[in-house]
């Protein structure tokens, strides 16, 4: 892909993903074309239906918060890493229910489940390697408290709560 058509893919998926969090899929495709600088005829001809735009906005998503595992556990000392990854989790997961039926419909094979899962302990694990985490907890394990978490701050409408709940989770697992 050409350097401006990367720009546009871009800007594409990051004011698409800002405009399904706030409104849901249902974000007008025009909206979205018009933010981003670029004609709906660009976002149709990358992204051909909502769906592949959905999907996209997702694994792109997915991607950031995985690649920023390697950051932080570079950048923050020991559990402090972990720390901030989990808030940046919890506002993935917040984001992900902006997706909602849409995304349900599009990730129907248990593999791409599974993928995601699979790179999102592996994130965890990264993080634990840095350290400040005691030895023997299972990255499935924070995983699984983690998606308990956003569900019950979710159900609340909570955002304050979730925080908190992480740092109870954390008081848990420190070294």
């Amino acid at each position: 892909m050409r350097a401006d058509a990367r720009d546009n893919h871009d800007r594409v998926l990051e004011v698409a993903a800002r405009a399904f969090a706030r409104e849901g899929t249902g974000a007008s495709m025009k909206a979205i074309a018009r933010e981003a600088g670029v004609g709906i005829g660009t976002v149709y001809r990358r992204f051909p239906t909502r769906e592949a735009l959905v999907e996209a906005v997702y694994r792109q998503e997915v991607e950031r918060l995985c690649a920023a595992a390697d950051d932080l556990a570079r950048d923050q000392p020991g559990a402090e890493g972990l720390r901030t990854w989990m808030e940046m989790f919890v506002d993935f997961m917040a984001a992900k229910r902006g997706l909602g039926e849409t995304l349900r419909a599009v990730l129907t094979s248990e593999a791409d489940i599974q993928q995601t899962r699979d790179r999102l302990r592996a994130a965890i694990a990264t993080l634990q390697e840095a350290g400040g985490v005691r030895a023997g907890v299972d990255p499935n394990d924070l995983l699984m408290s983690l998606g308990g978490i956003t569900l019950i701050a979710a159900e609340e409408h909570q955002r304050d709560l979730a925080s908190r709940l992480l740092d109870l989770l954390m008081t848990g697992v420190r070294r």
